[in-house]
C-alpha cells in the first residue's frame, strides 16, 4: 500500500507500532503525553487560584519559610 494512500487509521496504527518498537511502552507513553491538550480553562483556573495572592502575602510567606529553615 502506498503511504500517501493510507487511511488516517492505518497511519496511526503504523505510527503507534513504530513508537512502541523504538521507544518501548514507557517511552511511547511519555512521548504521547507531550501532545495532550488537557482540559479546562487554565486562565480562569489560575485567576481563581491567585485571586487572594498579593506581593505582600508572598513576601510574608517567604519570610516564614526562611525562618523555619
Amino acid at each position: 500500500m502506498l503511504k500517501d494512500q493510507m487511511s488516517l487509521d492505518k497511519i496511526k496504527q503504523l505510527g503507534m507500532q513504530a513508537l512502541l518498537k523504538e521507544l518501548g511502552p514507557v517511552g511511547m507513553v511519555r512521548f504521547l503525553q507531550q501532545f495532550n491538550t488537557g482540559y479546562g480553562d487554565y486562565s480562569v483556573e489560575r485567576h481563581n487560584w491567585l485571586k487572594d495572592c498579593t506581593v505582600e502575602s508572598l513576601v510574608e510567606d517567604l519570610k516564614k519559610m526562611r525562618a523555619e529553615s
